[in-house]
């Protein structure tokens, strides 16, 4: 399948052939949705806690006598159900989230996701993007050349998440350029993964030739 590529000015510039088997698969919803849940858990600190009615501080008296005070039985200040009282069921620091995630899973689930963007139109291929001065501005003229491209108005779009921005190797230059846009994430073409394609609404790939390149040595 071909598609078009595009320079940073926003002009066509090339044609690529894109692997069918990477970028024309049919979406299979079951396994995605595996491999986002298990993502999303691994990513969790698991640092969240609360204390139990053993744990917390205070005194473990009776409140007040059992009977004859015309007021509802307590046994402790401790109990859930007292304003500074433990807390039932809540978050333990103890539990374990990590789960196991085969690699030929997170890898078809990739190229799922890969295949649903590119059908969808969410997926801009550009040559290069270079920014020549590390500044801010330079990564939104570049933003805002590509968003001339038809269908890729919204490129520039300021909310967070928007534009998942892949690069061979992301220079120094480049990095320093994007970092300061909130609607932009910027990263190295090995850390393309299920979880982050998901929750991004563009995927601009700079340089498709090794990007594929990337891609199908996955599939070995």
């Amino acid at each position: 399948m071909k598609t078009k590529v595009y320079n940073q000015s926003g002009k066509e510039v090339k044609e690529i052939d894109l692997p069918e088997n990477i970028f024309g698969l049919e979406f299979n919803s079951d396994l995605v949705s595996q491999v986002l849940f298990i993502q999303k858990s691994n990513r969790r600190a698991g640092t969240s806690h609360a204390k139990t009615r053993g744990e917390v501080s205070g005194a473990n008296q009776k409140p007040w006598q059992q009977k004859g005070t015309g007021r509802a039985r307590h046994g402790s200040k401790r109990s859930p159900i007292w304003v500074g009282g433990g807390v039932t069921h809540g978050p333990r620091k103890e539990k374990n989230y990590k789960k196991d995630l085969p690699k030929g899973m997170k890898n078809q689930a990739l190229f799922n996701l890969l295949s649903a963007k590119l059908k969808d139109g969410k997926i801009l291929f550009v040559d290069e993007i270079k920014s020549a001065n590390a500044k801010t501005k330079d990564a939104v003229e570049i933003m805002k050349n590509i968003s001339a491209v038809k269908e890729f108005e919204n490129l520039s779009f300021k909310k967070k998440g928007n534009v998942y921005m892949t690069f061979p190797k992301l220079e120094l230059n480049e990095k320093r350029s994007f970092r300061n846009l909130p609607y932009v994430v910027a990263h190295n073409v090995e850390d393309l993964n299920p979880a982050d394609i998901a929750d991004a609404r563009y995927l601009v790939i700079t340089n498709p030739e090794a990007t594929v390149e990337y891609l199908q040595s996955k599939l070995k």
